[in-house]
């Protein structure tokens, strides 16, 4: 059984998408995957539609909501999970946006709290590499933490990902 709301962390290519998937799939709820990657050119393209594929091949129902995840949540039902891949990518695609994040930050929040499935949110966590070079990267890099604090404080569960390895940071793993 998930907790209402469970964060995974993780580096780039740590292996946090696919533990996320297992925790879903292994929840026998029916899933549901929320992607917020945007394809900005066609490499991105053609992992987004590999992706894709994949996903409807192993019976998840895919939602693409790169910036509004509020009518997605609000219409996830009681029997199904929700998998949220990913937070920093939200969060980057807000900021490169010009979006107001507080404002976006609060419709996450009060979202998540209004969803009746179970939610799993993959992030990355950016606090373990070096400080950027650029005010941009910077400013990316307090928000990512900043967000990821919040979440980790409302969740029921949060594991983190190194090699494909979990650590439980909070919780129990069901």
């Amino acid at each position: 059984m998930l907790p209402s709301l469970t964060l995974v962390l993780g580096g780039a290519a740590s292996g946090k998408s696919a533990f996320a998937e297992n925790l879903v799939r292994r929840a026998g709820n029916r899933r549901l995957y929320l992607a917020t990657a945007e394809a900005y050119d066609g490499e991105m393209q053609r992992q987004i539609a590999q992706h894709r594929q994949a996903r409807a091949a192993d019976g998840w129902t895919t939602v693409e909501a790169p910036l509004d995840l509020g009518p997605a949540l609000a219409a996830a039902g009681a029997d199904q999970a929700v998998l949220l891949d990913c937070a920093t990518l939200w969060l980057s695609n807000h900021m490169l946006g010009g979006s107001d994040l507080a404002g976006a930050e609060a419709a996450l929040f009060a979202s998540l709290a209004a969803c009746a499935a179970p939610v799993v949110i993959v992030s990355n966590e950016v606090g373990l590499s070096v400080v950027p070079d650029n005010a941009l990267a910077r400013r990316f890099q307090r928000a990512q933490g900043a967000l990821n604090q919040r979440l980790a404080e409302q969740a029921g569960l949060v594991v983190f990902i190194a090699a494909g390895l979990p650590m439980t940071l909070k919780g129990a793993l069901p």
